[in-house]
């Protein structure tokens, strides 16, 4: 069975919402399942759009092929009470709601494209959402069980022509240790104090707008009065929009608010459904330059005491590290391509250009001096780099890459079982597919079982 080479996805370009619209029609039934003619064709306009390869002959023939196969998933996991939460919907249509915005450059791009609000667009795809997470429910439980033992990947290594083995690039696996200055309780408290003050003037009639255009520390949001623009749930720091949310009528003020940025004061303008706009002011505690030094000198302790072997790195991690999505793996990494703790060249440099010169050097179980860096959020922090391992290029074999062909051979197992698991279905319910579609290679094993 070929693998889809299209993603399932809600977004359609500008471009798909731009083509004149078909007349809709079946083009293929699952027992009671069916697909529409407008359903291949929006994959195959975001498929043409997206990709820079070139567009494969039988595309169409392939999404019509996927498509099948997830219906015939969706019924069987329906009779397996494979269950889907409404939550996990929800989730999954939020993510891609950000992912495809980030895409289209905002959601009032997105909204622009589709002609449609975000509430009306989630409307649109919640149910093929679900089937999509029923499909990958059934998926799971037909290879759950399924393992390779070491002769089943010595086999399957043995299987593959010479011509076939994979080449693998240089790759490392880094840790990292991380150290940030923290504001002391004396400036928090002076902050703390500063944005009671604005909510006191706030009460006492002073304009909202005014005194977050003179004093919020957001300078993002500062020149248009404070106010943020329209949002969904879950784009907004957890404790600013448990406030947020909380407040029930427009001019509707909160108390002081704690988040991971600062203090606010948050005031309600309008609320449409799950999205909301406020504005608000923040007062950021600042970090002082002995609060910086003061983190220096705990990372050169940290530092020394990995040199001198009083505390391995994975040890020094879990007692000073302060990223806790690093802490938790042990100081490693995560390449987000793969989900692995292996990065090539072009990976790290992606994932972030200042590791590249740090690491060029280094030897392997070595690590660095204390690096100063700047975050995401533009705030400096101190880190220590551990490069773990290093390979060299190479044709792959059993010795170095055992891991990575016994994934490839668990792959090639779990392909097998869901081919045989489709053929067995195929067997037993009612298909069809519109003649137009009977020509492709792809689509004989459901034309061979039509009824």
């Amino acid at each position: 069975m070929k693998a889809p080479i299209y993603i399932f996805a809600i977004f359609v370009s500008s471009i798909a919402v731009a083509q004149p619209k078909l007349a809709d029609k079946i083009v293929g039934i699952i027992d009671d399942r069916y697909i529409s003619l407008s359903e291949v064709e929006n994959q195959y306009q975001q498929y043409t759009y997206q990709s820079t390869a070139p567009v494969p002959a039988d595309l169409k023939c392939q999404i019509l092929d996927n498509f099948l196969i997830e219906k015939l998933m969706v019924r069987q996991a329906i009779l397996d009470s494979v269950v889907v939460t409404d939550q996990e919907v929800e989730q999954s249509l939020d993510s891609r709601i950000k992912t495809y915005s980030g895409m289209a450059g905002g959601l009032a791009k997105l909204e622009e494209y589709y002609g449609k609000s975000i509430l009306e667009i989630k409307d649109e795809f919640r149910e093929p959402i679900r089937d999509n997470l029923l499909s990958n429910g059934e998926r799971q439980n037909i290879v759950k069980d399924i393992k390779v033992t070491p002769s089943d990947v010595i086999n399957y290594f043995n299987g593959l022509s010479k011509d076939s083995l994979p080449y693998f690039n240089s790759e490392i696996e880094l840790g990292e240790l991380i150290i940030y200055p923290k504001v002391n309780d004396q400036v928090r408290e002076y902050s703390k104090q500063r944005i009671q003050e604005f909510l006191q003037r706030v009460k006492n009639g002073e304009n909202f707008a005014s005194l977050a255009s003179a004093y919020s520390d957001d300078p993002g949001s500062a020149e248009n009065g404070g106010e943020l623009g329209f949002v969904n749930r879950g784009e907004l720091d957890e404790n600013f929009e448990a406030a947020a949310y909380g407040l029930k009528k427009p001019n509707d003020i909160s108390d002081v608010v704690e988040s991971a940025f600062g203090f606010h004061i948050i005031q309600l303008i309008e609320r449409r459904g799950d999205k909301i706009n406020v504005r608000h002011i923040l007062i950021k505690p600042k970090i002082t330059s002995y609060d910086i030094s003061k983190a220096g000198k705990l990372a050169d302790s940290t530092y020394d005491l990995i040199q001198s072997g009083r505390y391995s790195f994975s040890l020094a991690v879990n007692k000073f590290s302060e990223d806790e999505d690093s802490k938790n793996n042990g100081g490693m990494l995560q390449n987000p391509n793969n989900g692995s703790n292996q990065f090539e060249a072009s990976d790290l440099g992606t994932f972030d250009q200042s590791l590249v010169p740090a690491t060029d050097t280094l030897q392997v179980g070595a690590i660095t001096r204390p690096i100063v860096f700047r975050t995401k959020r533009d705030e400096t922090g101190f880190r220590i780099i551990y490069l773990k391992s290093r390979t060299k290029p190479h044709q792959a074999n059993l010795k170095d890459d055992y891991d990575k062909i016994q994934q490839m051979a668990l792959q090639e197992k779990q392909l097998v079982a869901i081919t045989n698991w489709i053929n067995e279905r195929i067997e037993k319910s009612y298909i069809f597919v519109a003649p137009e579609y009977q020509d492709c290679r792809v689509i004989n094993k459901w034309i061979n079982k039509e009824q």
